[in-house]
């Protein structure tokens, strides 16, 4: 799979629903995993490879690769934390977010199991940066606008555009 990077219109789309978990979805599953660690992230969701479906792996130091499928996110704390983020697909931008500190997720895996899992640190980041992605949101969108546009002038200035 290859990794669509900013400008690309798919970023800025609403992902659709899985409407049924079968071998095509634990095939899409795999690649996903593959393209990540290929790009030595931490995650990947569908719209970052051009697929609009509700999906994305997440993959963090030893812990075991986790796939959400259909995610929905039930709770997030009041209390939020910075921390620096980053994006396969916008590269070499690095920049502090804030995000909740813990969640509460429900999704199905790639058997078509449902789980609901808590989370902090860094795997209740990665959820949430992963779950903006599905939703057509940036980590850069949660930067103030000032922010925001100064890293899109670099970029663009970095492209040569």
């Amino acid at each position: 799979m290859e990794i669509i990077t900013l400008g690309n219109e798919l970023l800025r789309q609403k992902a659709e629903r899985i409407i049924k978990i079968d071998a095509e979805v634990t095939k899409i599953a795999e690649e996903l995993l593959v393209t990540l660690h290929q790009g030595k992230g931490v995650g990947l969701a569908g719209p970052q490879v051009g697929l609009m479906k509700r999906i994305f792996v997440v993959h963090i130091d030893q812990d075991l690769p986790r796939v959400f499928i259909n995610p929905v996110i039930l709770e997030t704390s009041a209390e939020t934390v910075k921390y620096e983020e980053g994006c396969l697909s916008i590269p070499g931008v690095w920049v502090e977010v804030i995000r909740p500190k813990t969640l509460r997720v429900q999704a199905w895996n790639e058997q078509g199991r449902s789980f609901t899992q808590e989370a902090e640190g860094i795997l209740a980041r990665v959820i949430l940066h992963e779950y903006d992605h599905l939703e057509g949101t940036l980590f850069i969108d949660r930067l103030s606008e000032l922010k925001r546009n100064r890293i899109l002038a670099k970029l663009k200035k970095r492209q040569g555009v």
